[in-house]
């Protein structure tokens, strides 16, 4: 912790130079952590674009930047999301991108100009972290800091925690990533639950038709919109949302990882299963020109290997999610995508985020063997 005396200013983001600043600050933050993937940097840029990303239609958002002596220490996001209002509750703001050297008084000063604008736009409590939204990288890493994270997951320093609880933050909500040894076939039980549902007329999986790319997307994510929408946190994806994770998503999607369930001939449920992009793009140190771009499609190709692969959605609709048949659809999703994974795709499997109180999902992960590896954690505060 820092104790000598020094200069500390805070100042927004107003300037193409500050942005860039403030998208390159973890690299110093995390020099000496060996789990720290870094980020593309046009994809965080693209992220914090209002220009490019459809979120903002909804929200709008404001960047700032520590200064310590001139030296760039710690960074926050604050967001007003006109959604969040709707479906999370009126009056609650959001904060994220919190990145921090070890020092109380720069955390302080963060949190008191996000808190501040927030404030200036009607909100009466603050919570995060959301980066930006619940769809990018919500939480805060509170345990697990020994793995590196996967593609669309945070990773944060272990002193992260102390700095945002002694400004008054309190849990709301823990996120886990489950780890799963899919070279490991499911326990005999529940092996033979899946060969019935098989053999089941009513329910029929499929793979995902690479020639009919958009339709399916729309499919699984109309699907995710239904089987979400009573989760804690849950905002729905917009249409230009939906085009958007589209567009971004057609690299990495490979059929033999997405599998969609029908029961009575209408999808009813889905999984998808991705390669993880981090382990393949760490070498670029977050650059894709001028060849890194050509180095990460050619990784991307065929069948890529890598030591996870991450289920970052996965949905049954409502109207079976308290029947026998929506916990056997998902086991079967399960099952089908880690027989086409192992030894091909991955060895293990990351299934994240699922919240702490999704017990349904939380009992049909630990029964087939997965485990708790990673935590992230949601805060709140009021500021009235």
């Amino acid at each position: 912790m820092l104790t000598t005396a020094s200069t500390l200013h805070i100042r927004p983001v107003d300037s193409r130079a500050d942005l860039d600043t403030f998208v390159r600050l973890p690299w110093s933050l995390y020099r000496d952590d060996p789990n720290w993937v870094p980020p593309l940097l046009s994809e965080v840029k693209g992220l914090l674009s209002e220009k490019s990303n459809p979120y903002f239609g909804h929200a709008k958002a404001r960047y700032w930047l520590a200064l310590r002596d001139g030296k760039p220490v710690g960074r926050i996001s604050a967001q007003i999301d006109t959604l969040v209002q709707q479906h999370m509750g009126q009056g609650i703001g959001q904060w994220g991108m919190f990145e921090c050297e070890n020092n109380p008084e720069t955390a302080a000063r963060l949190f008191e100009a996000a808190e501040g604008w927030l404030r200036a736009g009607g909100m009466t409590r603050a919570m995060g972290p959301f980066s930006l939204s619940i769809w990018d990288e919500p939480g805060l890493l509170i345990d697990g800091f020994q793995h590196p994270p996967l593609l669309m997951t945070p990773h944060h320093l272990p002193y992260y925690a102390g700095l945002v609880e002694a400004q008054g933050y309190t849990k709301v909500k823990d996120l886990y990533a489950y780890d799963l040894d899919i070279t490991v076939g499911f326990p005999e039980r529940i092996q033979r639950i899946v060969a019935a549902g098989d053999k089941n007329p009513r329910i029929r999986i499929r793979k995902a038709d690479p020639s009919r790319f958009e339709e399916e997307v729309r499919l699984v994510l109309e699907i995710l919109n239904d089987a979400w929408s009573d989760n804690w946190g849950f905002i729905p994806l917009t249409e230009a949302e939906i085009a958007y994770a589209a567009k971004k998503m057609k690299p990495l999607v490979k059929p033999d990882l997405v599998r969609v369930c029908e029961f009575d001939g209408k999808p009813a449920a889905f999984m998808l299963t991705l390669p993880d992009l981090n382990e393949l793009q760490r070498d670029l140190n977050g650059r894709l020109f001028p060849f890194g771009w050509a180095k990460l499609l050619w990784r991307l190709r065929g069948t890529p290997f890598t030591q996870r692969v991450r289920v970052p959605l996965m949905g049954v609709r409502k109207e079976h999610q308290a029947s026998r048949n929506g916990a056997l659809m998902a086991m079967m999703l399960i099952e089908h995508i880690r027989r086409d994974a192992v030894g091909v795709y991955s060895n293990r499997g990351e299934l994240s985020w699922i919240l702490e109180d999704n017990l349904p999902m939380r009992n049909i992960l630990e029964n087939i063997g997965c485990f708790i590896y990673k935590t992230y954690r949601i805060y709140d505060k009021s500021l009235i």
